[in-house]
């Protein structure tokens, strides 16, 4: 299909879920962060979990406190609050790929039945996660037999085949490769796929997954930050979008993770003027390719913020507020999706942990489900956000 005809139906279908079409969302609050993203032309969502329990991989879960979906306050929060889901692990290969000829779909299909009876849109995450750390281990043992490059390219197409045509009806977007850039150096990873296929790994991936996911909106999706310390980082991701564009390689849009504040990943606590100025800059670029721009993992990180709850959630809520302030100033931002709704099933709280042992509090709710500062800086952002054409990608 010409790319015109699948981004005018991606488009349409989108713009149908932004707009509130049909019945879809019907009873959703007129004052949920979806309901005010959606009056702007975005749409807001959130991870969910079913956690590790039952998971065929021995690969232990990124986050041990991942089961959200066990909890029906959070679920209730979820169709209340969002418009979108994106499994947390799910989709990932250490869940889906338990041995090379098997693939287990069990927990996945949890979280599709329910988006589905709620209505809401779904991302996928992630196709090629390219790093070694989170393949199951049978893949880094894997008997590539006499001619490598020919197996490797034939396992990662038979994964992302198999995984994007399952759920062909219900993913409108997936992060394609995730992280493959790495921080220190600018430059791919050293992975048991680019060992056998070099940087082309991630063109074949891209190709595959636009084969089997024709109308899909097809994401590169990594966590560089703004920040003197974080300009490797971002140089090495406007360098290989450059060479996939060049290559004539199908990417859609650059995935933001937007894991901001001291303690998330290598972001800074500060937004100064020269860091605002740098990533408008590395911004500038990638939209300037004609890329779109989501953000995929928002939470921040409090690390090293006051130990009082009441200063923390305001300095918190004041470096998302004037983040996202930037960031929705780009009406080639689509969509924000939260890593997590509710403090206690964060990941962060299983990283980077505070000097005083003191809980984190990265999500817009609380441990019980009630609003919080941060919530109030998402939704400020989003009535102040300039309004742009609903969900049209690209």
């Amino acid at each position: 299909m010409h790319d015109l005809d699948r981004r005018e139906c991606l488009a349409l279908g989108l713009a149908a879920l932004a707009a509130g079409s049909g019945n879809a969302r019907a009873n959703a609050p007129t004052d949920s962060l979806n309901a005010l993203a959606k009056e702007k032309g975005l749409l807001f969502g959130s991870c969910l979990g079913t956690g590790p329990s039952g998971a065929a991989s021995t690969v232990a879960f990124e986050g041990s406190r991942s089961k959200s979906f066990d909890d029906p306050a959070v679920r209730a929060l979820m169709v209340s609050q969002c418009g979108m889901m994106v499994p947390e692990n799910e989709l990932k290969w250490y869940v889906l790929r338990p041995s090379p000829g098997e693939f287990d779909f069990r927990r996945a299909d949890i979280l599709m039945a329910f988006a589905a009876e709620h209505k809401l849109a779904v991302r996928g995450h992630t196709l090629l996660w390219n790093t070694d750390k989170w393949f199951p281990p049978w893949v880094l043992s894997h008997d590539f037999g006499p001619r490598p490059a020919t197996e490797a390219e034939r396992l990662l197409r038979e994964h992302i085949t198999t995984v994007c045509k399952r759920y062909a009806t219900r993913i409108f977007a997936w992060d394609v490769v995730n992280e493959t850039i790495d921080p220190e150096t600018g430059k791919m990873r050293d992975t048991i796929f680019t060992r056998h296929l070099g940087p082309e790994v991630i063109d074949i991936a891209f190709h595959a997954a636009r084969e089997a996911a024709p109308h899909a909106q097809l994401v590169y999706n990594d966590y560089m930050s703004w920040g003197p310390k974080n300009a490797t980082h971002r140089d090495g991701v406007v360098a290989l979008l450059e060479r996939l564009k060049t290559n004539g390689v199908p990417v859609d849009a650059l995935g933001v993770q937007s894991h901001i504040g001291p303690g998330a990943t290598d972001a800074d606590a500060s937004f100064s003027a020269d860091d605002r100025r740098e990533w408008r800059r590395f911004l500038d670029h990638v939209t300037g390719m004609g890329h779109d721009v989501v953000i995929t993992e928002f939470d921040v990180g409090d690390q090293t913020l006051p130990a009082d709850v009441a200063v923390r959630d305001r300095d918190a809520a004041a470096l998302a507020r004037d983040y996202f302030d930037l960031m929705l100033g780009y009406k080639e931002l689509r969509y924000v999706m939260a890593w997590g709704l509710v403090d206690r099933y964060s990941w962060l709280e299983d990283r980077w942990p505070r000097a005083d042992g003191l809980p984190k509090r990265p999500c817009p709710y609380d441990d019980h489900c009630q609003p919080k500062p941060l919530r109030d800086a998402i939704a400020g952002a989003f009535r102040a956000a300039p309004r742009r054409t609903p969900m049209e990608i690209g």
